[in-house]
């Protein structure tokens, strides 16, 4: 028999092992239980349909695995998502789809094999689709995004063909005066600058003006304390802004966006200069980190640097707006491989300035304003070498008195009028020269 000591040897070589294997079995049950663990949530679906494109969203808590593939006869998107739960969240999803979605006629979703989730999009016609994903960024965590567009791209020069015939005044309809027209209101005579002999055209050729409503679905912009998107008030008075110049003659609007869904920054300049535009205005309300900042500022772009660091500050913040909205980063664009700003960008940043200190001028008679000149910064959305362009913010969301009156609807009327009268102002002194009938196709 082995002596004391061999025992003792034995014994904990023994206890050694068993502990070894202990051990080996309990990291086994931890790994078990991670990749069970692993499994990914859908934490909520967003369906956003517009005119351009149609995007859904899919929000989940970690990064997951996909694949996708087009089927034909009939038009279907078949999106495979490995490691994702199917919960109440996915179950959801069929019930988004409206029935006036221009690319989307429904979408099944369920389990098609143990640890995969199908999606099946039942699609209006054909349809380029670009399936990728997003980083947490903000408030968001990760995102596969199905962006639905068109085989053949909308065109927006068709958006101009839908401008109504201006009804005459509301005074004249009622056979009073101009002059009776109550001050501040739309009757009100424009200006003494823009003001021509009866029977002429303030304008002597058609204009064409592309309004931007800033931010749009996913990406909501600043919130406001009272829990305000600015992504809606600048819709709200975009569309107010564009119902005023479509009753002037001889003049246009156009929405970069006419509701709530994301424009990337580089497609917003790509309508503009699609249809040729004379000018380029993009409406945003303002937000600071101090809630007491207040009042409306007009901004063009600079070419050496901000006109100050609360401008570099918000030229940032609104750059970054691709990054919550979502662009796909791996669809190649030729204009933004271009040199932006080139010979002709002197120009046209002496006519930005011009068109800015006329807007701002008539802003500061509804509003305090911030500054008391336009400012300059370094904004992706002014970047079209060849149209004058400037970005107003409206008024600081992030001011709760300011807020209030971002949703007042007469102040709203009174913000898209100034814009107006600093509109036809510009024009009153800058007559818009001769241009190719045929709109530019790049």
């Amino acid at each position: 028999m082995p002596d004391r000591a061999e025992r003792r040897r034995l014994l904990k070589f023994t206890a050694a092992s068993l502990t070894l294997w202990v051990t080996k079995v309990g990291a086994g049950a931890t790994a078990q239980g991670g990749r069970a663990s692993g499994t990914s949530s859908i934490l909520a679906v967003r369906v956003w349909p517009a005119p351009d494109y149609t995007r859904v969203t899919l929000e989940h808590d970690q990064p997951i695995k996909y694949s996708y593939l087009l089927v034909k006869d009939p038009e279907r998107l078949v999106v495979d998502i490995e490691g994702v739960e199917f919960n109440s969240v996915l179950q959801s999803l069929p019930s988004k789809i409206l029935d006036s979605d221009p690319y989307i006629k429904l979408i099944r979703a369920g389990r098609n094999k143990p640890g995969v989730v199908r999606l099946v999009v039942e699609l209006k016609g054909e349809v380029k689709p670009q399936v990728f994903e997003l980083n947490p960024v903000g408030e968001y965590g990760h995102r596969l995004v199905l962006d639905l567009y068109p085989a053949e791209p909308v065109d927006p020069l068709m958006a101009l063909l839908d401008k109504p015939e201006p009804a005459p005044p509301a005074a004249e309809r009622k056979g009073e005066s101009k002059a009776e027209a109550k001050p501040g209101s739309a009757e009100q005579p424009v200006a003494k600058a823009t003001e021509k002999p009866a029977g002429k055209p303030e304008i002597a050729r058609l204009v064409t003006i592309v309004l931007d409503p800033g931010h749009g679905g996913e990406d909501p912009g600043a919130v406001g304390r009272g829990g305000s998107y600015e992504k809606n008030v600048t819709l709200s008075v975009a569309h107010r802004l564009k119902a005023k110049i479509d009753a002037v003659p001889n003049m246009r609007a156009l929405l970069t966006r006419d509701g709530d869904y994301f424009i990337p920054l580089h497609q917003r300049v790509q309508k503009a200069r699609r249809v040729q535009a004379d000018l380029f205005v993009s409406v945003h309300a303002d937000a600071f980190i101090k809630p007491t900042a207040r009042g409306s500022s007009v901004f063009v772009l600079s070419e050496n640097g901000a006109s100050s660091s609360a401008a570099r500050w918000l030229a940032n913040k609104e750059n970054a707006a691709d990054l919550i909205g979502g662009v796909n980063i791996g669809v190649k664009d030729p204009y933004l491989a271009r040199t932006l700003l080139d010979l002709s960008q002197t120009a046209t940043l002496n006519d930005s300035m011009k068109l800015g200190r006329d807007v701002l001028g008539e802003l500061g008679r509804i509003n305090t304003l911030h500054k008391g000149q336009v400012e300059q910064a370094g904004f992706a959305v002014l970047k079209a070498p060849d149209i004058p362009s400037i970005l107003i913010e409206t008024a600081f969301i992030s001011n709760p008195e300011e807020e209030k009156r971002l949703n007042d609807e007469g102040y709203q009327e009174q913000m898209a009028e100034a814009i107006l009268k600093g509109l036809r102002r510009y024009f009153a002194k800058n007559p818009p020269l001769a241009k190719s009938k045929l709109a530019r196709l790049d």
